[in-house]
């Protein structure tokens, strides 16, 4: 795949995380403000930015930015999780299927950064 495609990817799953922070300092959706999950998902959406930012900057290591971005989103996104089934993160459904989706959408992500070749 092209760095573009994998650039892209890191972008759109930036902004979901983003976006999940954004409610979850209550600026979006009443009543689904959590203080350590916007700081969690702002902190992985930053690494996210600047994995794609970088990527653009170095076409070349395109593939190294975005597997170890995502990665670090990963495993972030699996301690929200683990944090939510313990019952000290946020318990609502929609932050469960959200957590969800995101584990699939970034393993996704991580297929096409190792299928990704050099810019």
């Amino acid at each position: 795949m092209r760095p573009a495609v994998a650039r892209t990817w890191l972008l759109a799953e930036a902004l979901a995380l983003g976006t999940a922070s954004a409610v979850h300092a209550g600026r979006l959706i009443p009543g689904f403000a959590h203080a350590q999950a916007r700081t969690a998902e702002a902190v992985i959406a930053l690494v996210l930015v600047g994995a794609a930012v970088a990527s653009w900057l170095r076409p070349a290591w395109t593939r190294w930015f975005a597997i170890r971005a995502q990665g670090f989103a990963l495993l972030g996104t699996l301690v929200g999780l683990f944090t939510i089934a313990i019952g000290i993160g946020p318990q609502t459904v929609p932050d469960v299927a959200y957590h969800l989706v995101l584990l699939a959408a970034l393993a996704a992500g991580l297929v096409v950064a190792v299928r990704c070749r050099a810019g």
